[in-house]
């Protein structure tokens, strides 16, 4: 008897707005036996609302070189596993990676449905050139090492996308203009696709401030501007 063909299902999730999600997204995670969730809270909230009672199981950092083959042997089986992140495409700064890698070197199938992404989010909408780019996922916690990493990319000829969380920002903020100068062109994104969605745009030091003097609660993306580049 031939064995079911399982499948992988890479599901963009919201990143904020929960009407981003597609119909597409929607009806995978219906049709899968099991979803595999960064946080298994924040995804019964999401499928909640989707009116789905899917089983979940925990699927992150902490646990991935554990599960990744057990997920994957699954999959060989012959089930289907939507993977998601709490928001946005899954192994982009999120886990996934591993369960991915050993999908493929099983030679599983692999399907990606496309959604919400903060990063090109937040450099398509910044103004700052999009025709080239790199997307350096977190920087470093500590001062130096951001600053080592600011200056390695110093002079990309392109724009420069990154996140950083709200109990780092203002440090960052302070380390890129010390390295960067104050003058450099950045855009900080602030809770996109939500109630307070910001878009602070312009020389790094006024950027700063702005974001000095407002909320920093929330989710942040950073695009810093070619050397040069003005608006």
């Amino acid at each position: 008897m031939t064995q079911p063909q399982g499948v992988l299902y890479l599901v963009a999730t919201p990143i904020g707005n929960l009407g981003d999600l597609s119909e597409r997204s929607v009806e995978s995670l219906r049709s899968s036996d099991l979803v595999a969730c960064e946080d298994t809270r924040v995804t019964a909230k999401l499928l909640a609302h989707l009116g789905l009672a899917r089983p979940t199981t925990s699927y992150r950092e902490e646990n991935e070189l554990r599960k990744a083959p057990e997920l994957a042997q699954r999959i060989e089986q012959g089930e289907s596993i939507a993977l998601v992140s709490d928001a946005g495409m899954p192994a982009i700064s999120d886990p996934g990676f591993r369960l991915i890698r050993e999908c493929r070197r099983r030679k599983l199938n692999v399907v990606p449905l496309p959604g919400p992404n903060a990063a090109l989010t937040a450099l398509a909408a910044s103004g700052l050139p999009t025709d080239k780019f790199l997307f350096l996922g977190f920087p470093p916690s500590k001062t130096s090492g951001r600053k080592t990493t600011y200056g390695k990319w110093r002079d990309f000829p392109g724009s420069i996308v990154f996140y950083e969380s709200k109990h780092r920002i203002a440090k960052s903020l302070v380390d890129l203009e010390d390295v960067l100068g104050k003058d450099r062109y950045i855009c900080v994104a602030r809770e996109m696709t939500k109630v307070h969605e910001a878009f602070h745009v312009g020389p790094a030091g006024e950027v700063r401030q702005a974001v000095s003097e407002r909320s920093q609660k929330g989710e942040f993306v950073i695009v810093v501007a070619p050397q040069g580049y003005v608006l």
